[in-house]
């Protein structure tokens, strides 16, 4: 790419940067240029000049070119093994650390439309029975658009979106209709959705498991690091992360551990053994 396209390029991100505060320093560069021209490709449009006018004449092709850029993909128990690993390693050994009386608290960062919390949500309250679900749990969802989050917080799907479910499952923790599938209300009380920025705004602390996939990828490597020390602030001790398929993280072993690679599911590194980590 030419200079002159990587100006244009810049010129675009200040523009959305002041003109809708949503501020793209610390994403890489070349993601970002090929879902933006994607998206200039669906409205007939070749140069980052000419689509900077069609934003400033079109408003509501901004947050056209932010579902593209931000990727609001995601699907109930989206890489199934994953969340089995979750059900059956991950979620005992947070139940063993913590008294009977004490809170689980969960964040799904990057939490698009839901779906990703209420998985999560499902496979507790499976493991603790659903009076201590209601009881007991606190499940973050944060996203930083604001129409995912609106989404995700009526907890409505269709039947196409639970095609991943099982029937029991939807059978026990869903309301149906001829249209739509809700998450019950009872038990939606212990998901709490609201945007939230990964790069500029403080995290959500004490948690025993954060969830953040294929978000972190999309940052640059300086911008990562930011984000994992604070994610490392954000857990307990004995907390987990899980990470997309393509975050490997090993570059910041230095704060977290592989519990399960293959599943990018790591182990907070406990205090003193970073401290003869660092000292090594």
């Amino acid at each position: 790419m030419s200079d002159e396209q990587d100006l244009a390029f810049e010129a675009l991100l200040n523009y959305l940067k002041h003109s809708r505060r949503f501020d793209f320093t610390g994403y890489k560069r070349p993601s970002l240029m090929r879902l933006t021209k994607k998206r200039m490709q669906r409205v007939g449009i070749d140069s980052f000049n000419n689509y900077q006018d069609y934003l400033e004449a079109n408003s509501l092709e901004v947050n056209h070119l932010f579902d593209a850029l931000l990727l609001n993909v995601t699907t109930f128990f989206r890489d199934p093994s994953a969340w089995e690993c979750i059900a059956k390693e991950i979620v005992p050994r947070i139940l063993e650390a913590k008294p009977n009386n004490e809170l689980i608290r969960v964040w799904s960062a990057g939490c698009a439309t839901g779906e990703e919390a209420y998985t999560i949500a499902i496979i507790l309250a499976e493991a603790l029975g659903e009076e201590e679900f209601r009881r007991r749990v606190k499940i973050y969802a944060t996203d930083l658009d604001e129409e995912s989050v609106a989404h995700g917080r009526l907890a409505a799907y269709s039947s196409r979106e639970l095609r991943d479910v099982p029937d029991e499952l939807i059978n026990k923790y869903f309301d149906q209709s001829k249209t739509v599938c809700t998450f019950r209300s009872d038990l939606r009380r212990g998901v709490i959705f609201g945007r939230h920025n990964l790069v500029q705004d403080p995290p959500i602390s004490r948690l025993d498991l954060l969830i953040c996939r294929n978000t972190l990828m999309y940052l640059n490597a300086e911008t990562q690091a930011q984000v994992l020390a604070r994610f490392y602030f954000a857990l307990n001790d004995t907390g987990f992360l899980l990470v997309g398929k393509a975050e490997m993280l090993l570059t910041y072993t230095n704060l977290f551990t592989p519990f399960k690679l293959k599943y990018r599911i790591f182990a907070k590194l406990p205090k003193g053994k970073l401290r003869d980590r660092l000292l090594v």
